[in-house]
């Protein structure tokens, strides 16, 4: 029996590519004709709109489907021929998003409560109650200055009122009485109370020689040791006293944001040294524009319970100056610009099940960004599909192969 060598059959992709498309072509063709009475020329020299209208609708419809279809064949082609020329693209399907913005600003934290207790009258100073460190109630005495002799004294004028009480007392029952004269009355009381006056001067002036705290806090340093000389006249503080428990940052705000940065605003303070983040809230804005630097102070409460927190510390500080529950957010990448300063994006639009579909160019509106999210003001709509990765490489109009076509 005679043996014939079988030969290799070589497809051509071109070939067959043409093929598909006159095959396609002549379905498409078949279908019109089986529809001879709705043809476009007998629906035109009819004249019904609303038939003219149906028409054009089914026409687009198919020529969707045509696409649709090509599309499919490319792809097709394609892997038979191992080579895409379709650029590879990830997309976003847009949804709203909450949006905050936040003023980046630099400040110091501070206390309201740091201060330097100066002695208020001149002598050695006897005694020192507290150490640095020590945590002192408000009232508390702190030290005590040599009065010189001043509580003897005061002790000898509450003798000599108790005396006068005594004596105006009875002067004034002999009086009711019409007993003795009135010139003895009333000597009776002068003397009663310009002993009581007294009493009430030596009493401030002896309270001077105690140094109190004016308010709860820590005994940050003990400046003057117990025997040494303080005088009001040479400025020497004594203690230094401090509440951390009211702490506070304080910074400077561009007037442009006086409609947006109000009492209530969150803001985030964080504080490099340490390491730590604080939520809080705006709790003060000031009502006078600097003409320096055209800002406005805004001050900021700083919770400090753990006392970790120290005056003069460097915060950063953001402010919460704009919020929108229903934002459209993009990366920054996917934003390009045009030679007329317009910005745009790309959208992947009529996707067929294989991830094929068409890059649509968008001029945007952007609003303010934050971090790697920027608002879209105008342009997409909640739904649109952003092209993301390789939308550097895509142009308006061409076909793409969506990776994440799901």
């Amino acid at each position: 029996m005679p043996f014939h060598k079988t030969m290799p059959i070589t497809i051509n992709t071109q070939t067959m590519k043409n093929t598909l498309l006159i095959s396609l072509g002549l379905l498409l063709l078949t279908g019109c004709g089986n529809n001879s009475e709705t043809s476009v020329d007998a629906l035109l020299s009819g004249g019904d709109l609303e038939a003219i209208k149906a028409r054009r609708q089914e026409l687009s419809q198919q020529e969707k489907d045509l696409k649709i279809s090509l599309r499919r064949i490319d792809s097709v082609i394609a892997s038979r021929e191992g080579n895409s020329n379709m650029p590879l693209v990830s997309t976003l399907e847009l949804q709203p998003a909450r949006f905050d913005h936040f003023l980046e600003l630099q400040g110091d934290v501070q206390t309201k409560q740091n201060i330097l207790l100066y002695p208020e009258m001149a002598g050695t100073l006897e005694q020192v109650y507290v150490k640095d460190g020590d945590q002192v109630r408000k009232g508390q005495a702190l030290a005590r200055i040599d009065d010189g002799g001043m509580a003897s004294g005061l002790e000898q004028l509450r003798t000599q009122a108790a005396l006068a009480e005594t004596t105006f007392e009875r002067q004034r029952r002999l009086w009711e009485q019409n007993i003795g004269s009135e010139i003895q009355y009333l000597q009776a009381k002068a003397q009663y109370e310009s002993l009581t006056n007294q009493i009430r001067q030596a009493e401030a002036q002896l309270a001077k020689s105690v140094i109190r705290a004016p308010f709860s806090g820590i005994v940050d340093n003990v400046m003057q040791e117990q025997g040494s000389t303080v005088n009001p006249a040479a400025g020497m503080p004594v203690i230094r006293l401090v509440n951390l428990s009211d702490m506070y940052v304080e910074v400077d705000v561009p007037e442009s944001y006086l409609p947006s940065v109000r009492p209530g605003k969150e803001v985030k303070i964080y504080l490099p040294v340490l390491g730590d983040s604080i939520t809080t809230q705006v709790r003060q804005t000031g009502n006078y524009i600097n003409p320096t630097n055209r800002s406005f102070s805004v001050e900021i409460p700083v919770p400090n319970a753990s006392g970790t927190i120290k005056p003069n510390l460097t915060a950063r500080v953001s402010i919460n100056d704009y919020s929108s529950e229903d934002a459209l957010l993009v990366p920054p990448s996917v934003i390009s610009e045009n030679a007329d300063g317009q910005q745009y994006v790309y959208l992947a639009e009529d996707i067929d099940e294989n991830g094929v579909g068409t890059a649509v160019k968008r001029l945007v509106t952007t609003g303010l960004s934050q971090g790697d999210q920027v608002e879209i003001l105008s342009g997409i709509q909640a739904g649109d599909r952003i092209i993301t990765e390789g939308a550097r490489r895509v142009r308006e109009g061409q076909e793409i192969q969506i990776l994440n076509k799901a």
